[in-house]
């Protein structure tokens, strides 16, 4: 009875524990999926999505939002989301959203520049753009510090895509016809280009760089010398005129060649970024190195028209300097304008002349006072400057240094700075002195009375020839034919076979030769009587004196 009364009550001192059973509708399990599924692409979008970079440019031109890319060696890695004004309103600030692995590309040092048609001195580019419309392009620096704003570039770089090779600074005076991109050449072959140019701190001159590719910047060595051969160069020699140009490019862009000189023991490559000097011509790039300049000072007394500076200065024909500076000067007491000129020479230009010379006078070349007193020996000695005409056709000048023993001496002043050297006229200045000298002389002739005096004696010499030929010259005749009557009346009387008859006739053929010659020389006198004074001309006919031929 017990059990059953007690079956269904609960046991004293125990509790009733009800279970449940948590169930999911099958409605709910396709939304969640759904944001499962999204909630992975929001993430997923979040992890592949790029930095956003600011791009600055001076217009928007070729910008438009969400339509310009940014490329890399023609592969999207980006593309601008927003294209505004900066706040000055001088510039464009165009957001870009670059992906995810073009995250190299926020370092501080890459460049960006819009990809438009150009034509420079590289060539044609940016022709695909004419189609597919402009795009940004974009190179990725090497720098570790990363950067949110880039300046673009308003060209495109002549480097991109880290190109292997190295590249160096050029000086020069002036940036000639070169511009960025004009080739640079290694035997007539393009080998690199001009990348930037800018001046020196100080404006008085240009510093080019350029960029020589691998492998062919190994041909750069620290003997190397860069001369620039923009347009064309002309020489005029013995063989006549001969026109050279490195190439049409060239001729129309500039460009820049580069060579060691043929003699060049234990040359080594050069390093990246070497500074070298840009000559403007092979000769001068080539020619031996200058050394140690000294500069000296000349004043001519004379016109110079045709020297210039850099007018070549020469010793013995060899071209050792060059000329400075040209200025005019006034001299208070002899009231004359005199001309100061200002010369660079390099004596170590001399070559092997100038080294037996050092050995000779015991000579430092470092120690400016022995080259004063050298310089000195040599003033002493008859050491002059004069000015020489280098070509007729032009009539340019160029100083010569020489030696006239003969010039007249010259006090020397070791203290003057620069060192002055005397001069002597050029030579046609000696020749023009000379010959107005002559004419000095031959204008204080008395030309009037000598020529009074010679007419004068013309007329009495021409009174003098009429008496002779009306009376005397009759007279001897006449004397004559009487001897030439007396002598043959003597023949007559002597025996044929005598002794004297033929003397008689020798001394009649004389007496007729000697009528004739003086009938010829009257006749001569009479039509040139100025030969009195002159004499006989060589190719007037000489008198008949032969002996007959009848006889």
């Amino acid at each position: 009875m017990e059990s059953r009364a007690t079956e269904g009550q609960p046991v004293p001192g125990t509790a009733n524990i009800k279970t449940r059973r948590w169930s999911v509708s099958l409605v709910w399990i396709v939304p969640i999926v759904a944001v499962l599924v999204g909630i992975s692409l929001v993430v997923h979008n979040l992890m592949q999505q790029g930095p956003v970079i600011t791009l600055n440019f001076k217009t928007g031109q070729g910008l438009t939002a969400n339509k310009t890319e940014v490329k890399y060696r023609n592969v999207v890695i980006g593309h601008v989301s927003e294209v505004e004004l900066s706040n000055d309103q001088k510039s464009v600030n165009a957001t870009v959203k670059l992906n995810k692995q073009a995250e190299s590309f926020t370092r501080k040092d890459s460049q960006f520049w819009v990809v438009r048609p150009r034509i420079g001195a590289g060539g044609v580019s940016g022709i695909d753009t004419l189609l597919s419309g402009d795009f940004i392009g974009a190179d990725a620096g090497h720098a570790d510090e990363r950067a949110k704003r880039f300046i673009g570039l308003e060209a495109p770089p002549p480097i991109t895509y880290g190109e292997s090779g190295k590249r160096f600074l050029l000086h020069t005076q002036d940036l000639g016809s070169l511009d960025i991109g004009s080739p640079v050449y290694y035997r007539k072959i393009p080998v690199g280009q001009v990348v930037a140019y800018a001046l020196d701190a100080d404006g008085k001159g240009v510093n080019v760089e350029v960029f020589v590719k691998a492998p062919n910047d190994a041909n750069v060595t620290e003997n190397t010398r860069f001369w620039n051969v923009s347009g064309v160069s002309m020489e005029v020699g013995a063989n006549g005129f001969a026109l050279k140009t490195e190439s049409l490019s060239a001729l129309l862009v500039g460009g820049i060649t580069f060579r060691a000189p043929d003699y060049s023991p234990n040359d080594k490559p050069a390093a990246e970024d070497r500074d070298f000097q840009l000559f403007d011509d092979q000769q001068t790039a080539l020619a031996p190195p200058d050394g140690k300049a000294q500069y000296l000072s000349l004043r001519f007394d004379q016109t110079l028209r045709g020297l210039k500076v850099n007018a070549p200065v020469e010793f013995q024909g060899l071209e050792i300097g060059k000329v400075v500076a040209i200025n005019l000067d006034y001299d208070d007491k002899a009231r004359s304008f005199p001309i100061n000129v200002g010369i660079v020479i390099y004596p170590q230009r001399l070559g092997q002349a100038h080294m037996k010379m050092l050995k000779a006078l015991n000579h430092d070349p470092q120690d400016e006072q022995a080259s004063i007193r050298v310089m000195g020996t040599f003033v002493e000695n008859g050491l002059r400057a004069q000015a020489r005409s280098g070509n007729l056709l032009t009539g340019q000048l160029y100083i010569a240094l020489d030696f006239f023993p003969k010039a007249p001496k010259v006090a020397f002043d070791p203290n003057a700075r620069p060192i002055s050297v005397p001069t002597v006229p050029a030579s046609l200045e000696q020749l023009q002195e000379q010959f107005q000298a002559m004419i000095e002389k031959i204008n204080k002739l008395p030309i009037n009375r000598i020529a009074n005096n010679l007419d004068g004696s013309l007329i009495e010499l021409r009174k003098g020839l009429k008496q002779f030929d009306g009376k005397t010259l009759p007279e001897v005749q006449a004397t004559l034919q009487d001897v030439s009557q007396t002598l043959k009346s003597a023949s007559s009387t002597l025996a044929e076979d005598s002794p004297q008859r033929e003397q008689l006739g020798e001394t009649l053929d004389e007496l007729g030769r000697m009528s004739r010659s003086l009938r010829e020389l009257s006749d001569y006198l009479s039509r040139h009587p100025e030969s009195l004074l002159r004499g006989r001309p060589k190719d007037a006919p000489a008198p008949n004196l032969q002996p007959s031929s009848s006889r």
